[in-house]
């Protein structure tokens, strides 16, 4: 069954990692990152320092999301932050209002965790924009890690300071398993939460 699988949780939280070890277990999926329909916007608009409050952007992430999947992809893995609650619903409610079976993870981690994993990135000397990213990533980790409790249902909540990215991927791949076995017709997917008192 065609399936997005969009990997959401704050920067340091693996979604990137994930969305490396799902791709490596379903080589035919396409790897799909917003972030560079942020950058090519920049090419022809101003930068503003946040390219999700461009409305454009959010339109272009779901046109494209939706051309991928449609043409090129029966799995498309989105690896991306969307944790101002408004710009989640808007995203990920037009791919389901086109159509699209949207599993929708949210990567959970401590604060601590998340910025231990910034600090540790390596950035190219000479290269601002990996600097600008690393300390754009560190300014809402307190509001990323509060996002976790305000995710609609239906998200798949997994503690990647707990879970390596295989028992990540393990856990994602099992839960669309188990949507497409059953088969309920909803469009969210449906998943038992992992919340923080799991261990």
């Amino acid at each position: 069954m065609p399936v997005i699988i969009w990997l959401n949780g704050g920067f340091g939280a693996g979604k990137t990692t994930l969305a490396e070890e799902l791709h490596r277990r379903l080589p035919d999926a396409v790897v799909y990152n917003p972030e560079d329909v942020g950058l090519m916007l920049w090419k022809w608009v101003r930068p503003n320092g946040d390219f999700q409050r461009l409305p454009s952007w959010r339109e272009l992430v779901v046109a494209t999301a939706l051309s991928l999947r449609r043409h090129h992809a029966e799995t498309l893995i989105v690896p991306m932050s969307l944790i101002r609650d408004a710009y989640r619903a808007e995203i990920l409610g037009a791919l389901a209002g086109a159509g699209e079976e949207v599993l929708h993870v949210f990567l959970e981690a401590d604060a601590g965790a998340l910025r231990e994993r910034l600090n540790a990135r390596v950035t190219h000397p000479g290269r601002e924009w990996d600097q600008a990213a690393r300390e754009f990533g560190l300014t809402p980790v307190d509001e990323a890690v509060a996002a976790a409790a305000r995710q609609p249902g239906g998200t798949l909540l997994l503690r990647s300071d707990r879970l390596t990215p295989a028992e990540l991927a393990d856990e994602v791949l099992a839960r669309a398993d188990l949507r497409q076995a059953h088969g309920d017709g909803k469009r969210m997917r449906q998943a038992r939460s992992l919340d923080s008192k799991e261990t």
